[in-house]
């Protein structure tokens, strides 16, 4: 047999996406019986019904819910309780799942189901990197990121805040942010939530964008917020649920509970306030409009009690994901999880272990839609350049464990066995040679060469491989074709929002 040759990988290219999103084969991992299930449903109505969330600062969302015959009750007039069994029918109303369409058809993404979807960080009002070190962000950070995400091929969905650019006002600087999603990259995204006026800015632009009879008939946005755990529901959350699900839109709504201070220290416990807050939400979107797309969201993360610290990759959010899989399934309901979450300042060992451990429970637990899968530092303060690329350059390795074991006639090898000896070796059977590209997971930032080639290259580390590999990426970087009419339009309502705005930096 003629000798192949295998011709030399740049490591440093950046490549496009070659799957919009991931469909997995590996099964969930599912810890609790049914019995423990029922404890916690059962917890979890005991909320709904005894204990209420409450809707705060919102007329408006008030008004839904009596006009839905609950009176808020409490000391504030706004506390919702109501019948868990009416809530959970509420709740079934909303899809198992749905595509966010991407302007480019080729890179929409299914979100539920046995569906995975990789998006990176969210909301860092800092940026680090190598060359730069730790720094407030700004919209060319920003920018960049955005670029980076576009490229890397185990990236689905480009998030929205990857970094907050904070050299333009906060008063405007979201329209600046969905421009640049909507520009720099074709893949999906999220909107704009922290106040109503910008949550309705990006539903007109991506009116503009798809049309707005297309988004009567498609999902073609989501946006992410947080309840104000414990309990609470405050007016960003109703507002953007009110723009976004008026208009059929997908909501993700995550309570954020470190154990220990936004919920009880009890793992179980926080768990089912968690899944309490995300139903309560769940039902007022479909008290909106029925039938809109919601995404269960779950960020649980652990506390040091002595410092009040969050810590993140440690065993209590990590069972908490499979929990809240189990149930979020049982509901019928897309999930969302956290990524890759790490205390670490910096890409070092303690970011590796947390980020592992943080996102392979992930993965185990069916997450739909997985946030800060890359680019996390120092509790979600910082988004790391380096981080980003190293992060993604993993979730590859995800993305083949996800597909199962391959038992196809091919993968049993037989021609193999017919063809080497005893003794021999399979490096150059016909088996290798057709499998080869395919047969292992290569990390592009990985170095498994002996100690002298390492040495001979710099003894570099991988911070600095991924330094050298996102700087390539970005020369290379081209940005995706947009129709010259559709640019023009969003840069008119871009220039025309900004002139009516003041600027305002809090």
């Amino acid at each position: 047999m003629a000798k192949r040759t295998r011709r030399p990988r740049d490591r440093n290219v950046a490549t496009r996406a070659s799957t919009p999103y991931i469909t997995r084969k590996l099964p969930f991992f599912d810890p609790m019986d049914e019995t423990q299930l029922a404890a916690l449903e059962g917890q979890v109505d005991w909320i709904l019904e005894n204990v209420g969330i409450a809707f705060r600062d919102d007329p408006a969302a008030l008004a839904i819910w009596r006009a839905a015959g609950i009176n808020p009750g409490g000391e504030h007039g706004d506390l919702i309780t109501a019948d868990a069994q009416w809530i959970r029918s509420l709740v079934a109303k909303a899809p198992s799942q749905f595509t966010q369409h991407a302007r480019n058809p080729a890179r929409s993404v299914v979100i539920g189901g046995d569906n995975m979807v990789f998006a990176p960080i969210y909301g860092a009002p800092f940026v680090r990197d190598l060359e730069g070190g730790r720094r407030y962000a700004t919209f060319d950070d920003f920018e960049k990121l955005v670029k980076l995400t576009y490229l890397h091929p185990n990236l689905h969905h480009g998030s929205f805040v990857v970094c907050e650019p904070t050299d333009i006002p906060v008063s405007k600087r979201h329209l600046d942010m969905v421009l640049a999603h909507m520009t720099l990259s074709d893949k999906p995204h999220l909107g704009a939530i922290t106040e109503k006026s910008r949550a309705q800015d990006t539903v007109d632009m991506v009116d503009i964008l798809f049309g707005a009879d297309t988004l009567d008939e498609q999902v073609c946005i989501m946006a992410n917020v947080n309840t104000n755990s414990p309990l609470l529901v405050d007016k960003v959350v109703t507002e953007a649920i009110q723009v976004y699900s008026s208009r059929g839109q997908a909501m993700v709504v995550t309570p954020f509970i470190l154990t220990g201070a936004m919920g009880p220290v009890s793992t179980a416990a926080s768990v089912a306030q968690a899944v309490a807050e995300s139903m309560m939400c769940c039902a007022f979107a479909q008290l909106v409009r029925p039938g809109a797309p919601f995404v269960m969201g779950n960020f649980l993360s652990s506390m040091s009690l002595k410092s009040g610290a969050p810590t993140f990759g440690m065993p209590e959010p990590v069972l908490s994901n499979y929990m809240i899989g189990q149930l979020a399934r049982r509901l019928g309901l897309p999930l969302r999880c956290g990524g890759s979450l790490t205390a670490s300042k910096i890409e070092d060992a303690q970011a590796a272990y947390e980020s592992a451990d943080s996102m392979h429970s992930t993965m185990l637990a069916g997450s739909n839609f997985t946030l800060h899968a890359a680019g996390w530092l120092e509790g979600g303060l910082a988004t790391g350049f380096e981080k980003l690329v190293m992060d993604a350059d993993r979730l590859g390795s995800y993305q083949k464990v996800l597909a199962g074991v391959d038992l196809g006639r091919d993968a049993f090898a037989r021609d193999a066995y017919e063809e080497v000896a005893p003794g021999g070796h399979f490096l150059g059977s016909a088996h290798t040679m057709r499998n080869y590209q395919t047969a292992f997971y290569e990390p592009a930032l990985s170095d498994s060469e002996n100690v002298e080639s390492w040495e001979e290259k710099g003894s570099e580390d991988m911070r600095q491989r991924a330094f050298t590999r996102w700087n390539a990426m970005l020369d290379a970087y081209e940005p995706p074709q947009l129709d010259i009419a559709k640019r023009e339009a969003l840069d008119d309502f871009v220039a025309r929002r900004k002139s009516e705005l003041p600027d305002a930096w809090y």
